[in-house]
């Protein structure tokens, strides 16, 4: 009896999807979009400045552990629309983690929101400063 062989099509998209789908699953957290931040330093605080057009001041959630600070939140799409055309500002939740330089005073940490930019002012720790140990 003859051996049945059986011909399959290769659709090419078959295996694109296949590889992006294990590609989300290796991605962790949120994905959607990534506000612009910047990180400065003064002599008694690290200042933290963060893009955040079009999202509210209850749409953020800020997490201080470990040395690190975390920002995330959600930014909801303004306008539903059958077909997009272009697409440029992000929307959707968001997560950004900065490691700061050196411990701050996580309770006197203070924040501000004002025309989509967040700032968010971290005071360091007094500096202990050098001293002498003598040996006993």
């Amino acid at each position: 009896m003859p051996d049945i062989v059986a011909f399959v099509r290769w659709d090419p998209f078959r295996d694109l999807l296949t590889i992006q789908h294990r590609l989300e699953r290796l991605a962790t957290g949120p994905q959607g979009w990534t506000p612009a931040m910047d990180l400065c330093e003064t002599a008694h605080a690290y200042v933290l400045t963060a893009e955040l057009p079009g999202v509210t001041r209850e749409q953020v959630r800020i997490d201080i552990r470990d040395g690190k600070l975390t920002l995330q939140g959600r930014r909801e799409a303004r306008v539903s629309c059958e077909q997009y055309h272009q697409v440029e500002r992000g929307h959707g939740e968001f997560c950004r983690s900065v490691v700061l330089p050196l411990s701050i005073d996580t309770l006197n940490v203070v924040t501000d929101m004002r025309d989509g930019i967040l700032t968010i002012t971290l005071p360091k720790l007094p500096d202990a400063g050098p001293r002498r140990i003598e040996v006993s």
